[in-house]
C-alpha cells in the first residue's frame, strides 16, 4: 500500500511548525560594540518623543485578557501565551540587544484586551496575530476577522461578552484570504447556523480560491520558511523574538474554515446588516489576492483591511509567495481617499490599533500611498538606467517626510526587500550581466570561493578583522562560503553565527531579526527535528477544490523516476458527481474535468469526503475505506499504487544555512 502525505501552508502565515510562543534554547551572545553605536544612533534619528501612537493604542481600554493572556484548547493545551512578552515593559528603554525602533513597536503591541473603538465597534488586540473586530447592529454582531485559531477567537468572544450584552453574531466579514483574517471562525459561530441561513459569511470576490491556493504548491517549502519568519523556533526574550512588528506571534490552536455565503463582487457594493450599512471596495492583488476595504456611513468608520498598518508591509514576504503588486496597493489607496477621506473619522485596522479624526486619517492615508508608489516607481526608474537589483535596493531611500512616520517604518517589511521584490515583478531575477546567467551552484562555488581566497583558515582570519569593525553583512557572506564548502567546520559556523546574531539585534523588521537569530542558532545547534510539524487542517482538506489537489499530486510527483511511464486512471466522485481522467505521461501528471477516459488502467470510485478522511488518514484510512467498500477500484488496480508510488513525500526540515 501508500501513504498520501499532504503538507501544505496558508494563507499569510502559513503552518508555522511548532508551538510559536516557547521553542529552543535562548541565544546568549551580547551586543558588539558596533551594534550597540548603531541602535543608539538611531535614537537621535526618529522621533523617539512623540507618544501619541501610545495614546491611541490605550485609547478605549476596557478589559485585560484573562488569565494572564494564556487561552487554551479542549484539552487545556496553551495555543497562546501572552505572558512570553512580560518582558517588553511600557516605558522600559531598548535593550542593547534589540532595535530601538523594534522595541518601541514591541511595546504597542503588548496593549491587549478588549478596546472600544466608537460607538457600536469594540476590539480585541494581542489575542492573536491579528485583531478581532465586533459591530453591534440592532439585534445580533458582526464579526470582522476571526484570527488564527478557533480557540483565541472564542476567547475573545467570550471576553466581550463579559463586557457587552449577549447578541448572537449574525454575520462574519472576511476581509481577506489570510489565515489570522478568517481561520478562526468556528470559534465565533457554527457551520449548521451558517447553513441554516442564521448566520452570513461575507467576503470578498476570489476569496476561496485564494485562502486555499495562493502557498499549497510550495506549501513544505513556505512552513519551513515561515518557522524562521516568525521566529518559531526562538524564545521570547531581549536576545530573542521580540513580536513580528506586525503582531506579537502566532496562536497554534485549530484553523478553521467556512466558505463564504455571501461575495461582494463588485467596488461600491452597497450592504445592510442587521440595520448597519455597508460599502464595499474591491483590493484585490494587494496585501492578499483578495482584500476589500469597507465603509459604514452611519458610524464615518473606514475599515482598510491590511493595507494600511501601522508599518511598511510585505510587497514580498520571507517565507515566500507570490510577489504583490505595489502598484495596484497604492492605486486601492488612492481610490479609499477618494471614495472616504473626506468622510472618515474613524479608522478600523486589522492589526495594530485604530485612530481617530479626518485630518489624522487622510494624512495616513495619503503617506502610505505615497509610500507604496514610491517604491514602485523608483525601483523602475532605476532599473530603466541600467541599476541592478541589488544595487537598487541599497540606493533607495524613503523620503524624509515619510522615513520619519512611525507606520512607514519597517517593522514587517522593509525598503530593501520590497525594492527587490518590484524588480523581480517586472525583469525577473536575472540582471542582464551574462556572467550571472548560468552561475554554479552555491556548495560546488563555496568550494572554489574558499580556494581562491587562501582556504577556510586565511579565510576566517581575515572575517574576523571584519567582525571586529562591526562589517557584519560582509562577514555573514563571506563566511557563508566556508560553512558551504565544510559544513563540519566548527569555527566557521560559529563567527557565521555570531555575524548573524548582531545583524538581527540591528534588524528594526521583526521578520529580519527572526531569520537572522533563527540562523544563528541552527548554526549552533543544527535543525530541532523533535518539533511537531503542522500539517492541513481538516477544514481546509474539506474546501480545496479536486482540481487543485490534483494539481499538488503533480507538484510531488517525481520526474525523472515518472520517466518512461504512462497510465491513465479514472476518479470518479460519488457525492458531488465530479469526474477526473488522471494521465500521467512525459513525466507530467495532467487532468481533465468532467471527463471520464474510455481506455482508462484503472477507475477509482468513492465519495469527495472518504477522500477527504484518506489525505488526512493516510494509509490506515485508506485500508479502512477500501475494505469497507467506500472506495472501489476497477480495472488495474495496481496502477492506483504505482502512481502512488511515484509521489515523494517532502521533508519540512531540510536544511536551510548549512547545504
Amino acid at each position: 500500500m501508500f501513504k498520501i502525505n499532504l503538507i501544505l501552508t496558508i494563507g499569510v502565515f502559513g503552518l508555522v511548525l511548532g508551538l510559536a510562543m516557547v521553542a529552543g534554547a535562548q541565544p546568549t551572545g551580547e551586543a558588539s560594540g558596533p551594534t550597540k553605536k548603531q541602535n543608539a544612533a538611531l535614537l537621535q534619528q526618529l522621533p523617539f518623543a512623540d507618544k501619541q501612537d501610545f495614546e491611541d493604542a490605550k485609547r478605549g481600554f476596557i478589559a485585560p485578557l484573562p488569565e494572564s493572556g494564556i487561552i487554551r484548547d479542549k484539552e487545556g493545551k496553551p495555543v497562546w501565551d501572552l505572558s512570553g512578552f512580560s518582558f517588553i515593559k511600557e516605558g522600559a528603554a531598548a535593550p542593547e540587544t534589540v532595535n530601538p525602533s523594534l522595541w518601541r513597536q514591541s511595546q504597542l503591541l503588548t496593549y491587549a484586551g478588549l478596546f472600544q473603538v466608537t460607538d457600536r465597534v469594540y476590539q480585541v488586540r494581542g489575542a492573536d496575530a491579528s485583531n478581532i473586530n465586533f459591530i453591534e447592529g440592532d439585534t445580533g454582531l458582526i464579526v470582522v476577522d476571526p484570527l488564527v485559531s478557533a480557540e483565541t477567537a472564542r476567547a475573545a468572544l467570550n471576553l466581550y461578552y463579559q463586557h457587552r450584552p449577549r447578541k448572537p453574531v449574525i454575520a462574519v466579514i472576511y476581509t481577506h484570504s489570510h489565515v489570522d483574517h478568517y481561520g478562526g471562525v468556528k470559534g465565533v459561530v457554527s457551520e449548521d447556523d451558517v447553513k441554516a441561513g442564521k448566520v452570513k459569511i461575507i467576503a470578498p470576490e476570489g476569496f476561496l480560491k485564494a485562502a486555499l491556493d495562493e502557498n499549497v504548491m510550495a506549501g513544505t517549502a513556505m512552513s519551513r520558511r515561515a518557522g524562521y519568519m516568525y521566529g518559531v523556533y526562538l524564545p521570547p526574550g531581549p536576545q530573542g523574538k521580540v513580536t513580528m512588528g506586525l503582531g506579537l506571534a502566532v496562536s497554534t490552536g485549530a484553523i478553521t474554515l467556512i466558505p463564504p455565503t455571501d461575495v461582494v463582487t463588485k467596488t461600491g457594493q452597497e450592504m445592510t446588516i442587521d440595520g448597519i450599512s455597508f460599502v464595499f471596495q474591491l483590493a484585490p492583488d494587494t496585501e492578499a489576492p483578495a482584500e476589500m476595504h469597507f465603509y459604514l456611513p452611519q458610524l464615518k468608520l473606514l475599515c482598510p483591511a491590511e493595507n494600511c498598518c501601522h508599518n511598511l508591509h510585505n510587497v514580498y514576504t520571507l517565507r515566500g509567495a507570490k510577489i504583490r503588486d505595489a502598484l495596484a496597493w497604492s492605486k486601492n489607496l488612492n481610490e479609499t481617499l477618494e471614495r472616504w477621506g473626506n468622510e472618515a473619522e474613524v479608522m478600523l485596522n486589522v492589526h495594530h490599533w485604530p485612530i481617530a479624526g479626518r485630518e489624522r486619517i487622510v494624512d495616513r492615508l495619503k503617506k502610505q500611498r505615497d509610500m507604496y508608489r514610491y517604491l514602485h516607481d523608483q525601483t523602475l526608474h532605476l532599473a530603466n538606467q541600467g541599476y541592478t537589483m541589488t544595487e537598487i535596493a541599497e540606493m533607495i531611500r524613503l523620503p524624509e517626510g515619510l522615513a520619519k512616520e512611525w507606520y512607514c517604518r519597517g517593522y514587517y517589511g522593509t525598503v530593501n526587500h520590497n525594492v527587490k521584490a518590484v524588480y523581480v515583478k517586472y525583469l525577473g531575477w536575472f540582471d542582464g550581466n551574462p556572467a550571472n546567467l548560468h552561475p554554479l551552484p552555491p556548495v560546488e562555488a563555496s568550494k572554489r570561493y574558499v580556494e581562491f581566497m587562501g582556504g577556510a583558515d586565511s579565510v576566517l582570519a581575515k572575517a574576523r578583522k571584519y567582525y571586529d569593525k562591526g562589517e557584519y553583512r560582509w562577514v555573514a557572506e563571506v563566511v557563508n562560503h566556508v560553512v558551504f564548502a565544510d559544513p563540519k567546520n566548527a569555527k566557521a559556523r560559529n563567527l557565521q553565527a555570531k555575524a548573524l546574531e548582531q545583524l538581527g539585534y540591528q534588524a528594526e523588521s521583526g521578520p529580519w531579526r527572526n531569520f537572522y537569530l533563527s540562523g544563528a542558532q541552527e548554526l549552533r545547534a543544527g535543525v530541532d527535528k523533535t518539533m511537531t510539524g503542522t500539517t492541513a487542517s481538516p477544514d481546509t482538506i474539506r474546501a480545496m477544490p479536486a482540481d487543485l489537489f490534483f494539481d499538488y499530486l503533480g507538484v510531488r510527483l517525481n520526474g525523472p523516476k515518472a520517466e518512461g511511464k504512462a497510465m491513465t486512471i479514472n476518479w470518479n466522485f460519488t457525492d458531488t458527481k465530479e469526474q477526473y481522467v488522471l494521465a500521467l505521461e512525459n513525466g507530467a501528471l495532467n487532468h481533465t474535468a468532467n471527463k471520464q477516459a474510455p481506455q482508462a488502467d484503472a477507475t477509482v470510485t468513492l465519495s469527495r469526503g472518504a477522500f477527504d478522511e484518506v489525505i488526512l488518514g493516510g494509509k490506515p484510512k485508506l485500508e479502512a475505506k477500501m475494505a469497507s467498500g467506500d472506495i472501489k477500484l476497477e480495472g488495474q488496480k495496481e496502477k492506483l499504487g504505482e502512481l502512488l508510488s511515484l509521489m515523494d513525500n517532502f521533508d519540512p526540515w531540510f536544511n536551510i544555512v548549512t547545504p
